[in-house]
């Protein structure tokens, strides 16, 4: 009865190690975490490009997209995404961008973001948005390239 606590506590020790997965193992095309089907954590991904600033969406407006549900604070950004899915959703189905850049699935983060010529991008964390932000067009060229790989 004692190895049940002892492989609780190293399953927690190694999930550090485990938040950023190699690229190769297969992901979904859009992140929503493992339980889950909503994409952005619920976030309505127009929002940040209509008011600059994170919105959670309502289950009254969403959409299917690329496996993942999208929700919206409104009908009108709800019909935006629908005219143009590729305009708002987030770059790298939603995956941080930093991670990404380096060949690596991680979760993005709704609340760690940022709009660079256009395009919707998230981070893991404050910390990583932190190391993004100090290069961000290398990271955007590399990711892309990563990306690009893996959706061949």
């Amino acid at each position: 009865m004692k190895l049940r606590p002892l492989l609780i506590a190293a399953a927690f020790a190694l999930s550090p190690a485990l938040a950023f997965a190699p690229a190769a193992t297969a992901e979904p095309a859009i992140y929503t975490g493992r339980f889950s089907t909503t994409a952005l954590q619920g976030y309505d991904p127009v929002a940040y490009f209509e008011t600059g600033a994170p919105a959670k969406g309502s289950k009254d407006f969403t959409v299917e997209y690329n496996g993942a549900n999208f929700q919206f604070t409104s009908a009108e950004h709800r019909d935006a995404f629908i005219a143009d899915p590729a305009a708002y959703a987030p770059q790298y189905g939603g995956y941080c961008a930093w991670a990404m850049a380096d060949g690596k699935y991680a979760k993005g983060d709704a609340r760690y973001w940022k709009i660079v010529d256009g395009k919707l991008y998230l981070n893991y964390n404050f910390d990583i948005q932190d190391k993004w932000n100090a290069a961000i067009p290398g990271f955007i060229s590399k990711a892309d390239t990563e990306w690009s790989a893996l959706n061949q």
